[in-house]
């Protein structure tokens, strides 16, 4: 499946380019590593399944441990490439940190949407950089949430926010 309509909402599943539905757009960045309770992107995929939207969502159960992380890699880089398009195309980027996980490319993808205005925050309270990410959106001006169920509250009041403009 690489892409899905779910009531109104356009799912979209890396590395898929299919022809875009929403009116506006979130890219769920983060914590890819399965915690204990219900799968973070699958609450903000129900959350927001109402709104006219495209969600992109660059996790991938086909992902292999054994895929080479080096840029000549194809699976690789298209995934990488995948993302960042994504990233730049999206209306609300929503980044979540899972509790105890590094997610290095969380933070990367962070630091590249927080100065936008884009980014949507949720940091577990045992996430373990979540010192980080507290210090950088506290000088951009980022809030951090803690629940899951927050971050998806506030990623469709923010969506609501930017169709209500159009």
């Amino acid at each position: 499946m690489a892409s899905a309509l779910l009531k109104n909402a356009q799912l979209v599943l890396a590395p898929a380019r299919p022809t875009l539905t929403g009116k506006r757009s979130a890219f769920l960045a983060g914590t890819t590593a399965q915690g204990p309770g219900p799968d973070w992107r699958g609450v903000l995929v129900d959350a927001l399944s109402h709104l006219p939207v495209t969600i992109f969502n660059p996790f991938r159960p086909d992902w292999d441990s054994s895929w080479h992380l080096d840029p000549s890699f194809t699976p690789y880089r298209e995934q990488t490439e995948w993302e960042l398009d994504m990233m730049e195309h999206a209306d609300v980027i929503v980044v979540y940190y899972g509790p105890n996980t590094d997610a290095p490319i969380a933070l990367l993808e962070f630091g590249l949407c927080a100065r936008q205005g884009k980014a949507i925050v949720a940091c577990h309270r045992d996430y373990r950089k979540r010192g980080n990410v507290q210090i950088v959106s506290q000088r951009l001006g980022v809030e951090v949430l803690e629940e899951v169920g927050d971050l998806a509250a506030a990623t469709v009041k923010k969506l609501e926010s930017l169709l209500k403009v159009e």
